[in-house]
């Protein structure tokens, strides 16, 4: 019989709730449209230009205003395929987990115990945070590289207070 107090389902395991959750990737500030639109004025800046020049009889610089443009083109998919890099980090009362996805899908993963981990930071006096390192026995693992000074200040803050809570343990909420 029911009273229709009781909750549906079970009650989650207070180890496995997270406290902290981030996904961090690095930032590009152009996107698909705007990659289209900048290929599309160097190609027709460089076709012109390369015609103003076979006209005046010098052939062969027409073939290396091509070359310039997919040399750009290049190194703009080579900035999209780095843009697949991504690091999550979760803070759990039982476990730090860092997953480090490479930009050719290699996965790296970390488990540490946030009762024994510490955060570190190299400042720069003019620059801001440089570096942002876990550190558990003796090993070193540096995290947040995609995100600038400002981002890792704020990411330091928060991964900090989920540290702390993580110490704490899990709170008990009872249903009265």
């Amino acid at each position: 019989m029911s009273t229709g107090n009781e909750i549906e389902g079970s009650d989650p395991d207070p180890r496995d709730v997270q406290i902290f959750s981030a996904r961090l990737t690095p930032h590009r500030s152009l996107n698909r449209t705007g990659f289209l639109a900048v290929m599309l004025f160097l190609s027709v800046v460089s076709f012109v230009t390369g015609l103003a020049f076979l006209m005046m009889g010098a052939w062969p610089v027409f073939g290396f205003f091509g070359l310039d443009v997919l040399v750009i083109w290049w190194a703009f998919k080579a900035n999209f395929r780095a843009a697949r890099a991504s690091e999550e980090i979760v803070v759990t009362p039982s476990e730090l987990r860092v997953r480090r996805v490479s930009h050719r899908g290699q996965v790296s993963e970390w488990t540490f115990n946030p009762l024994w981990v510490r955060l570190d930071q190299e400042v720069d006096e003019e620059y801001g945070i440089e570096h942002l390192y876990l550190i558990s026995r003796g090993r070193r693992l540096l995290i947040a590289g995609f995100l600038g000074p400002e981002e890792k200040a704020s990411f330091y803050n928060a991964l900090v207070g989920a540290l702390n809570a993580a110490r704490r343990g899990p709170t008990y909420n009872p249903v009265i």
